[in-house]
């Protein structure tokens, strides 16, 4: 019994590494900034606001399981699409917590000068209308990683092993000869 549970643990990784060339998302709450990785490379990096405080923005890998278009805001009973709805257009959820994709989440605002600052009860806020271009790009399944870190966000996709690493034009002896 010991021996199929090893061999599983080793070809079924709980935290697998993604494929270079799946979607991805890399949110640093350090920089407040978000990038969405596509084919190996940074497709978009978008201003966002993050938690508050360091923990209520949950740090790790994540899946997204929810996309809502106008989401209707439980906690102070705010239609999806109103004014004063502070979800703003679009709703990405994810898995954090074992919350299913309906507490954490990337979403819209209706407050865009609270980009770029710690506001937030844990959720990661982007300006309404790049929250729309993000929510076109992504799909439930595309994984999410949440880190506040003082590296660049192309250093943390390259550790995340989503990010190609362009190959140089000319061979180190061929640029001597130029």
């Amino acid at each position: 019994m010991f021996l199929v549970l090893a061999v599983f643990s080793v070809l079924w990784p709980l935290n697998p590494q993604p494929d270079s060339g799946d979607p991805y998302v890399i949110i640093n709450k350090k920089t407040n900034k978000l990038a969405f990785v596509k084919d190996g490379y940074v497709e978009d990096i978008y201003p966002v606001a993050t938690g508050k405080t360091e923990e209520l923005t949950p740090e790790g890998e994540f899946t997204i399981i929810v996309k809502a278009v106008r989401p209707y805001y439980r906690k102070t009973d705010k239609k999806g699409g109103a004014p004063d709805n502070p979800l703003g257009s679009r709703w990405i959820g994810f898995d954090a917590d074992n919350t299913n994709g309906r507490v954490y989440g990337i979403h819209g605002t209706n407050r865009p000068e609270s980009i770029g600052r710690y506001v937030s009860n844990g959720c990661v806020r982007m300006r309404n209308e790049e929250v729309n271009e993000l929510f076109q790009k992504v799909e439930n399944g595309v994984k999410v990683w949440i880190e506040s870190s003082p590296r660049s966000i192309e250093k943390i996709a390259r550790e995340r092993g989503v990010l190609h690493v362009p190959k140089p034009l000319y061979l180190e002896e061929d640029l001597k000869q130029l």
